[in-house]
């Protein structure tokens, strides 16, 4: 644990040379979301490979830059581009731009992604805002030694996408005359689409939505104190009696499309923050 702690350091240390922005919020931006990053005023975009400690994108749709600057007048932290488990990555590294997000300041994470709809109300392009997940990913970011300093030990899970904050975005996407979704996140390993069989349990389970991330990274938030606000694009109905071969091209399609709606929610929830 001294070594995360050091490795913290010296990647704060670092964006500390390359920018004086001390971010309030992080975004953390799924496939097709990357652009949000090029509107930000005042940017200073950092390659992940020019970071100490960070890992590599490798997924098609992320850029792979480290944004700072301002959104609607706000200080912000954006990744163009995140780590996937099923990219051979430990979950450790999946979350460590969580907690050097933490390490610079930010009080509250943006965490968006693209994802399967399950729920049969549910139609392609709809936004959701995520009320809670199930991690069936097999893994956990916290697994091992634990740095007190980060967080507890048995860190608490039922306020992980805080409540409040669930609910300042369903009326903030109102405001706009954008319709949302509210449901829970069923988080997988990945990478491939999953069999009908297994949608079939998960939507026994209570997930109305799948997909690839942003369950280790809000668990490792969560229990670095962060304020969390997460939505998904649903890009494909993922039903299991109604499912048809998926290809990540399609997910990026629909992302796009869906893109003009999903950036102006964000944009209005980091400017109208209390």
């Amino acid at each position: 644990m001294g070594q995360l702690l050091e490795r913290l350091q010296e990647t704060k240390n670092y964006l500390a040379s390359r920018t004086d922005i001390t971010p309030r919020f992080g975004l953390i931006l799924g496939s097709g979301l990357g652009e949000m990053a090029d509107q930000l005023e005042n940017a200073t975009a950092v390659d992940y490979g020019d970071i100490p400690h960070f890992p590599v994108s490798t997924v098609e749709g992320h850029a792979g830059k480290l944004v700072f600057g301002r959104l609607e007048g706000q200080p912000v932290v954006a990744m163009q581009g995140r780590f996937h488990y099923y990219e051979g990555y430990s979950m450790q590294e999946v979350t460590y731009p969580v907690r050097v997000m933490k390490e610079l300041g930010v009080e509250c994470l943006i965490v968006t992604n693209a994802c399967g709809g399950m729920n049969p109300s549910f139609q392609a392009g709809d936004l959701m805002i995520i009320r809670d997940h199930l991690n069936m990913t097999g893994a956990n970011p916290l697994i091992g030694p634990n740095e007190p300093t980060l967080g507890p030990r048995f860190p608490d899970m039922s306020r992980a996408y805080t409540p409040e904050l669930a609910e300042f975005a369903k009326s903030t996407a109102a405001s706009l005359g954008i319709d949302v979704k509210e449901g829970v996140y069923a988080g997988i390993s990945g990478p491939n689409y999953m069999a009908a069989a297994e949608l079939k349990m998960l939507r026994l389970l209570g997930g109305d939505a799948v997909g690839m991330s942003t369950v280790p990274e809000v668990i490792v938030a969560s229990h670095a104190g962060l304020k969390v606000i997460g939505i998904s694009c649903v890009t494909d109905m993922a039903i299991a009696d109604e499912l048809e071969p998926l290809t990540h091209e399609q997910v990026i399609e629909v992302a796009n499309r869906t893109k003009p709606r999903f950036i102006s929610l964000v944009r209005a929830l980091v400017g109208r923050m209390p």
